[in-house]
Order: C-alpha cells, then sequence, then structure tokens
C-alpha cells in the first residue's frame, strides 16, 4: 500500500526545494508526490492523450529535477514547474504539427463534490468535450485557473505572458465555454 504525503505549507515546501537543491533524494521524491497528479491531469486536458501527458509530466519533471539549482528561492514553484511543462508542450505540439485527439473519457478522476454530483455525470461530459475544443492558449489559461486555482500573475508566468493576457484568455474560455452551454443549460427543467 502505497502512503500518500500531506499537502505541504509554502515554508514546508521552501524547506524541501532546499533540501533538494542539495541533493538529498527524498526531498525530491517528496516535490514529485505533491505536484504529479495536478500537473499530469493539466496535461491531460492540454494534450488529449493520456500516454502523451504522462511522458510531458516525466519530461517535466526530469527537465525540473535537473535546472532545480537555477530554481530562485522565494518564488513560486509550482508557476515555475508548470512553465516548465507547458514549454514541454509547446515544443512537442510544434514538432508534431497534427490535429488535435478528441477528448478522452478516461482522465484521472478527482474527488466527487456536491457540485460535480448535482451536475451529473451528462453535464460533466458535455463541459469537459467543450474545454477540450477550446484553443490550446484559452484551454491552458482556463484549467490552471479553475483547476489550479492559479492566481493570474502565475499564469502569466507559466504561459509566459503578461498577467493581463492571462486575465483575457481565462476571461475568452469562460465566454466560449458559456456560448457553447447556454444551449443546453437553456434546455433544462427549471
Amino acid at each position: 500500500m502505497e502512503a500518500t504525503v500531506p499537502p505541504t505549507t509554502r515554508l514546508d515546501e521552501h524547506l524541501l526545494i532546499h533540501r533538494a537543491q542539495a541533493g538529498e533524494r527524498q526531498a525530491c521524491a517528496v516535490l514529485v508526490e505533491q505536484y504529479w497528479d495536478r500537473l499530469f491531469r493539466w496535461l491531460c486536458h492540454l494534450t488529449h492523450n493520456r500516454h502523451a501527458a504522462e511522458d510531458l509530466a516525466q519530461e517535466t519533471f526530469l527537465k525540473a529535477l535537473a535546472a532545480l539549482g537555477s530554481f530562485r528561492a522565494g518564488t513560486n514553484f509550482q508557476a515555475w514547474l508548470f512553465r516548465i511543462a507547458h514549454n514541454a508542450f509547446a515544443n512537442q505540439v510544434r514538432a508534431s504539427r497534427r490535429i488535435r485527439q478528441p477528448f478522452p473519457d478516461d482522465l484521472p478522476s478527482v474527488e466527487e463534490g456536491p457540485v460535480e454530483q448535482a451536475m451529473g455525470k451528462e453535464m460533466l461530459q458535455q463541459l469537459a468535450r467543450a474545454v477540450g475544443r477550446l484553443p490550446a492558449d484559452y484551454r491552458a489559461a482556463f484549467l490552471l485557473r479553475a483547476e489550479e486555482n492559479m492566481p493570474f500573475q502565475a499564469i502569466a508566468e507559466v504561459l509566459e505572458i503578461s498577467e493581463e493576457n492571462a486575465r483575457w484568455r481565462v476571461f475568452k474560455a469562460r465566454q466560449k465555454l458559456m456560448d457553447v452551454l447556454a444551449p443546453e443549460r437553456e434546455q433544462e427543467p427549471s
């Protein structure tokens, strides 16, 4: 049975990073465990492919751990890590130049809360399809805000854009989702 690591506080995270920078393997393992699921889920949404997302997540952690010495203490580790992942994703897209795949039905599950249960499986599937149809730059910003609850400044760091542009992309993504989902919501009985 695998033990799960409890979420770390910001101070704990800085200590972990410092220990990992000093070469402590256990600290590196804890950092990977802390961020793997969220990074993998975000990459699944971007790539529409679990295997590609897993490859990108592994590549991201290898690059991040190799460059950990260049991480500046006091800055946002999550934004730094997700920026590495986004760059790896962008490189993959540029290299492949292939047509987008359909949104997968087998995304990693997250614990269902009351909102998800109320929406029902069909509505979640419609939302997932709508998010999957968003342009990649809007989808990336939207998912960082909606799923990772990142502030706009951190989204800007990850995507290497201005904070204003990050706000705009999230706004436009929400607008596009509302346009797609509005007909569905109007058909629901009151």
